[in-house]
């Protein structure tokens, strides 16, 4: 009894430590110390686990050694790997690496049910069907992040579609519910293990079928869909298994996850079934009006020049920054600015990079103070006002076209307003289009010239540039 009392009272302090650090991550000051505490709230609720053990009835106390040895193996094998993946992931393929692993809590959520489905002596309705509607969404979650890392990681180029593609994926989702009704109406009937089987498949081929024909460019909504997915199957087995801290835990994530989503649609302006069903995202020409004039090219030095001579700056970090790995450069060109009297702020628009938060993570790698970063609505007020506008590595979130050409498929999607600043310098490898396929009109502007390298070397080059002034 002493037990029980111990892991119901962990389960509490464990959820309040959960909620308590996801408070903490709702800003860039004090998301470090959130994820700390989040942790220590995880450690906390694993180590109450263990004791679970030690309360076992008679007859499977006798294994209770072999649980209590693979756990540990389990814990080792899976914390170790982490570990060393963590600290020798590179700042651009963070994003795939939060993909996967949230894959794997998915996944881990749909072993649990498998546990569940196939060790319950008296299974109750209710039961069943929370477990297996756990399973369903866990498996989906799984498959579907381990795609998403697949496509963000380059090794599957292009979204993968064909004809009646919907009707196909309709029908095996459909096919798979009705699996798993099945499996909760004739829980101890001799096709039980069969009809499971079949559910699994379903839900894991589901998981595939559903993100291989969404475009690269919408993959941070689907990481953030399958972060929710994977909160809910936590939360619906914690409910099975009657544990508080997984139920909490996993509704926590569930709906910040949830959230998330639907912010991060809205700032494409698009509806998430929109995301999940459309063509947009590919890569492709989608259609739109066609660019007039010519690209104005501008050498790296005097680029450097005219912002060091400039009054405001305004940054706009995007993809091509963390891929060139040239945040460092970039922090030292601003505190070069900086130190010349010059005002430079970084705006952030809210699907920029690869994943949530992509670019405030980037440039926290680099030391850059959080005062000097603001989000898209506190800081499009000031582009009129700013004399040199500096994007490096983004496209669409500061493409014009979003305001101005009603047949272009971003058309509505809330921008930067770069272009509106009295000069624009944007920071390029080559003259090819966005994620999303879209010609930017940006680049056809009279205030704009086009700075073309990498960002590692041409950053480089305006360091040295602003040096050499003061030399």
């Amino acid at each position: 009894m002493l037990i029980q009392h111990i892991v119901g009272l962990s389960g509490l302090v464990a959820a309040c430590l959960f909620i308590f650090g996801l408070k903490r991550m709702s800003s860039p000051v004090t998301a470090l110390s959130g994820i700390v505490v989040a942790g220590i709230g995880m450690v906390v609720a694993v180590a109450a686990s263990f004791l679970v053990v030690f309360d076992l009835p008679a007859d499977v106390a006798p294994n209770r050694v072999v649980n209590v040895m693979l756990a540990v193996v389990a814990l080792c094998v899976g914390g170790g790997w982490a570990f060393l993946r963590g600290r020798k992931v590179g700042m651009t393929a963070m994003p795939q690496m939060v993909a996967l692993y949230n894959g794997m809590g998915g996944g881990a959520a749909a072993a649990v049910a498998a546990v569940e489905l196939s060790a319950r002596a008296e299974p109750t309705a209710l039961g069943m069907a929370t477990t297996a509607a756990g399973a369903l969404i866990g498996a989906i979650s799984l498959t579907g992040s381990v795609i998403a890392w697949a496509k963000l990681d380059g090794k599957i180029q292009n979204p993968w579609r064909f004809a009646g593609q919907r009707i196909v994926n309709g029908t095996l989702f459909l096919a798979t519910v009705l699996l798993g009704i099945a499996l909760v109406v004739s829980s101890g009937s001799p096709h039980f293990a069969l009809l499971a089987i079949l559910f699994f498949a379903g839900a894991l081929a589901f998981g595939v079928m559903m993100t291989l024909p969404i475009g690269g460019a919408d993959m941070p909504v689907v990481i953030s869909l399958y972060n929710a997915f994977t909160g809910l199957a936590v939360g619906l087995e914690g409910f099975a298994l009657q544990n508080p801290a997984l139920m909490i835990a996993g509704m926590v994530v569930g709906s910040a996850g949830t959230l998330l989503t639907l912010l991060m649609a809205k700032a494409m302006n698009r509806s998430l079934a929109n995301v999940l069903f459309s063509n947009f995202g590919d890569g492709a020409a989608h259609g739109g009006s066609e660019a007039h004039g010519e690209m104005k090219s501008a050498d790296a030095s005097d680029a450097a020049v005219a912002m060091r001579y400039a009054s405001s700056v305004i940054i706009i970090p995007g993809y091509g920054l963390a891929v060139a790995q040239a945040q460092q450069k970039l922090y030292e060109f601003v505190k070069l600015l900086q130190a010349a009297g010059v005002t430079v702020k970084f705006a952030i628009h809210p699907v920029a990079g690869r994943m949530p938060g992509h670019m405030n993570v980037l440039l926290a790698e680099a030391g850059v103070p959080y005062d000097i970063i603001f989000d898209m609505e506190d800081i499009n007020a000031e582009f009129p006002a700013t004399d040199v506008a500096l994007v490096i590595g983004a496209n669409d979130v500061v493409n014009p076209a979003a305001r101005t050409d009603t047949s272009s498929p971003i058309y509505g999607m809330p921008i930067l307003d770069a272009d509106k600043a009295h000069q624009v310098y944007v920071v390029k490898r080559g003259q090819g289009k966005g994620y999303s396929g879209v010609e930017n009109l940006l680049f056809f502007e009279d205030n704009c010239s086009m700075v073309y390298g990498d960002a590692q070397a041409v950053l480089t080059q305006m360091v040295q540039a602003v040096k050499d002034l003061a030399a």
